[in-house]
């Protein structure tokens, strides 16, 4: 009991940290059911994210709009937080890299070898993370992270092994073009998620969350319009949109908005350590799913990799590393983080 309190300072933290895990898991599905039969996607992915983007800036605003507290007009409370404003122009254009490598990425890997090389992250966000917040992390905890590495180098391995069948050369298939943009991937994701955790709980920890969100998801739609520009894809939105019917994708535009704001509370009621370590505990989830509607086949390799990943994920669950917000208390004595009310 103490070490999960330990983990979740309250109940509502467990339950976004279960719903971070659903919602990525029915992510990687959502996009998996969405690509054609040669790997590829018949809709535009860029503006895909565009739109997810939008929908979130669209809810985080009415929510802030309407909750019930004293609080300056939105519009009023950007003016006077400018500053939090453009600085959250660095993880946004961090995620948006992040977002639209994913479809990329996953074109290339099946979800469960995507996920379990995304763990490749663990090391470097532990680094940033000391960095940020001044905190050394244990030896287990350090033990937990290199297991946890080593069972993602095994499943790149394994999955390098299965394209290689008949080609002689495997080290083109383990350090390819996919395996340099997943790690490029991984990067962002890093340094995204720390650089939140960080504005969450001291630049902008005494800012209303939904408008700390106003401010990620503004930013993110900028960055992704110029992505779309850059593209040369703008003149072709009116077109693009008509491929935007299928139910697999609407399901992604919508789930993605709902994994966004989710992650916005995860960092701020827990840290991007266990938010790492999250990810690692949707792999199991993700590969009996893909087994079951993809019959996508579980060998030996993703075993042992998973395995190897749960040691470590139930490792660092006997010493987590405990970076709570000092304005989050138990949830008795706060008010509800979704209360709304009609004016």
């Amino acid at each position: 009991m103490k070490q999960f309190s330990s983990l979740f300072p309250n109940k509502e933290a467990f339950i976004i940290f279960a719903l971070y895990i659903i919602l990525f898991v029915f992510q990687g599905v959502f996009v998996t059911a969405s690509k054609t039969e040669n790997g590829g996607y018949d809709y535009n992915t860029t503006l895909v994210v565009f739109l997810s983007e939008v929908l979130k800036l669209t809810a985080s605003a009415l929510i802030y709009t309407y909750k019930k507290d004293k609080k300056p007009q939105l519009i009023t409370a950007i003016c006077i937080h400018y500053k939090l404003l453009l600085l959250y122009f660095i993880p946004s254009l961090l995620y948006c890299f992040y977002n639209n490598l994913a479809f990329i990425n996953l074109s290339h890997y099946d979800p469960t070898s995507y996920y379990i090389l995304l763990q490749f992250r663990v090391v470097l966000t532990a680094l940033l993370f000391q960095c940020l917040f001044k905190k050394n992390l244990t030896y287990m905890q350090w033990v937990s992270l290199g297991i946890l590495t080593l069972g993602c180098m095994i499943k790149n391995f394994d999955a390098a092994s299965i394209q290689s069948k008949g080609d002689t050369d495997l080290w083109s298939q383990l350090f390819n073009i996919y395996f340099l943009s997943i790690n490029f991937q991984n990067f962002c994701s890093c340094l995204a998620g720390t650089y939140n955790e960080y504005l969450l709980k001291n630049q902008g920890s005494d800012v209303d969350i939904f408008l700390q969100n106003v401010f990620m998801y503004l930013d993110s739609v900028i960055c992704n319009f110029f992505i779309l520009m850059f593209k040369g894809e703008l003149g072709t939105i009116v077109d693009d949109f008509e491929a935007l019917g299928d139910i697999f994708v609407l399901l992604i535009i919508v789930n993605s908005a709902v994994v966004g704001i989710v992650t916005s509370f995860f960092l701020k009621n827990l840290n991007s350590i266990l938010k790492t370590y999250a990810s690692a505990l949707e792999l199991v989830i993700t590969a009996v799913v893909c087994y079951m509607l993809f019959n996508i086949v579980i060998t030996g390799f993703t075993v042992l990799s998973i395995c190897l990943v749960s040691i470590a994920v139930a490792m660092y669950f006997k010493n987590p590393v405990s970076n709570v917000n000092p304005n989050i208390t138990d949830s008795k004595d706060k008010e509800p983080l979704l209360e709304v009310t009609s004016k």
